[in-house]
């Protein structure tokens, strides 16, 4: 059977640098990824290659600690980790930004199951749960890289 993958794309008004200062900061991944529920500490060199962020996910009193590293990165471009979903699996989760315009970015999320019990169940609810999951989180990316103290803090580093 073939991994479980989920794609989805949205435009957001906002450019590129703004919204890579989101992926960039590790300690925001709790606001806007659906599920995380604390980030309890994040490597100092990420999101470069083999960086980690270390999160807890699910509800109290089940949430587990976890890891998520950094697999390749481009800055302004694209990010790609490997993140860990334990007891669900593991998943690769790459986000590609390109210009949508000269104040917007095109952010396709691609998230692929590749260990555990998300890979092995594949049903029409898994696939509608996990695709409504990933819409959700980058409508919440969308709403942190429009906000105007991140696009300050993207105009410093363009």
């Amino acid at each position: 059977m073939p991994p479980l993958v989920a794609n989805v794309q949205r435009i957001v008004p906002a450019r590129p640098a703004q919204v890579f200062a989101v992926l960039a900061d590790g300690w925001t991944y709790s606001d806007w990824v659906v599920g995380t529920a604390h980030i309890r500490d994040v490597d100092a060199s990420w999101p470069q290659k083999g960086a980690k962020l270390h999160h807890k996910a699910g509800p109290w009193p089940v949430s587990l600690h976890d890891s998520s590293e950094v697999l390749a990165v481009v800055p302004d471009r694209s990010l790609k980790i490997k993140a860990g979903l334990w007891p669900a699996g593991e998943a690769t989760i790459t986000f590609e930004l390109e210009p949508a315009g000269p104040a917007s970015t095109k952010i396709t999320m691609i998230e692929e199951f590749h260990a555990g019990p998300l890979n092995w169940i594949h049903n029409k609810l898994n696939d509608l749960i996990l695709h409504r999951r990933n819409i959700e989180s980058l409508r919440r990316l969308s709403d942190i890289a429009t906000r105007s103290d991140v696009a300050t803090r993207a105009e410093g580093h363009s």
